[in-house]
């Protein structure tokens, strides 16, 4: 944490900005390790040169000094009490500013303040100084500490899908065919990974018609033969992702699935392929939209080829055909360019991959060709 807050503290001394609030929830455990399970009341990270300070409901008050390293935490109250003032946020936010002098820069998230809290401090005088752009890019780059936990997740999301695709047969429902992995990584994390958290996500439409919508939550429907499925997974160990996606086959597929499996594949390949310090995001991009488009299907690739992965489940950097940014040691990122063509199926596998001096580490491991993908 002392590396991150030096960081942003240094940033903020570079645009004269004397307190910066901070109030979207991954960016707030990615500085203090907190995380609260909803965010339906406020909390509110503050950094200052000298000093950060959480301010959070009563509930979360135990679970905020046992999990972050923060200097002070205010609390406020949903109980009847004399002092009124502590009913919310802002009677805190209040006592906190009257230490500061009028017209002071404040930095804020312009992508995550609520209009509410914008308009308080501009009605207090304050000067705002959007950091959201900032806190983005130090994210961008994982630490050792990080990049175990994500290599570590690496393990369990492909322990996660093997599992899953183990149980494959017709008549078995999406949520059962979740329910395979998410119970092996469950039992896994419990008995090897001693006082850690874990965030789990499965999604594994089947059929023509539900795989050719890249996002959409498993359901009841049993899996049928002929079916095409897009088995899609992330799991999170101690708040920091990888991903894995496979698409497979309940029976033989037909020629034309055959078809655009396999240039599926070499899209990916392609992709992964090509990342390393130094290439630029829309290059990775263009590397997989190049094989799709020489086989006449670019109109059915209708998202980027991938994006960042750590804290978030999407995050940037994105591996889009207009980023220019050029991609550096330690960044991660999922691989997926996909293929969603009416009246034939949804066609993605995705990968992490972490960018490493000299090329990539690839750290979710499944059969990604087709005999081995057909159940």
């Amino acid at each position: 944490m002392n590396n991150k807050v030096q960081e942003l503290r240094s940033y903020m001394e570079e645009k004269n900005i004397e307190l910066s609030l901070i109030l979207n929830s991954e960016n707030q455990y990615y500085i203090s390790k907190f995380k609260a399970i909803i965010y339906s009341r406020p909390i509110i990270l503050g950094v200052t040169k000298d000093r950060t300070f959480l301010i959070v409901p009563q509930l979360e008050e135990e679970h905020a000094k046992s999990s972050s390293n923060i200097d002070e935490i205010y609390v406020y109250y949903e109980k009847p009490k004399n002092d009124k003032s502590m009913f919310n946020y802002k009677g805190h936010l209040n006592n906190i500013l009257s230490n500061f002098s009028k017209n002071i820069n404040i930095g804020i998230e312009y992508n995550q303040i609520s209009v509410n809290l914008f308009n308080y401090l501009k009605k207090k005088k304050y000067n705002t100084v959007d950091i959201s752009n900032k806190i983005k890019e130090m994210r961008f780059i994982k630490d050792s500490k990080e990049l175990n936990s994500i290599k570590k997740s690496g393990e369990l999301v492909s322990l996660a899908v093997k599992e899953s695709l183990k149980n494959v047969k017709a008549g078995v429902t999406e949520m059962e065919l979740d329910n395979y992995g998410n119970k092996k990584v469950f039992r896994e994390v419990s008995v090897n990974h001693p006082k850690a958290t874990l965030d789990l996500f499965a999604m594994s439409p089947s059929g023509i018609k539900r795989t050719n919508m890249p996002h959409v939550f498993s359901n009841t429907r049993k899996l049928k033969n002929k079916d095409i499925v897009i088995h899609s997974r992330q799991v999170g160990l101690n708040g920091y992702r990888a991903e894995c996606e496979r698409t497979f086959f309940v029976g033989e597929p037909t020629e034309k699935q055959k078809e655009i499996f396999k240039i599926m594949v070499e899209a990916q390949k392609a992709a992964i392929d090509v990342i390393r310090p130094g290439i630029l995001a829309k290059e990775v991009d263009k590397a997989a939209r190049d094989i799709i488009k020489k086989a006449n299907l670019e109109k059915y690739f209708i998202h980027r080829t991938g994006h960042g992965i750590g804290i978030g489940t999407h995050e940037e950097p994105y591996l889009r055909f207009d980023s220019d940014i050029k991609l550096k040691e330690n960044m991660v990122f999922s691989i997926e360019p996909g293929m969603y063509v009416p009246g034939i199926g949804g066609f993605r596998h995705s990968d992490t991959v972490i960018i490493t001096k000299d090329g990539y580490e690839k750290i979710t491991n499944y059969p990604n060709d087709l005999n081995d993908l057909i159940f």
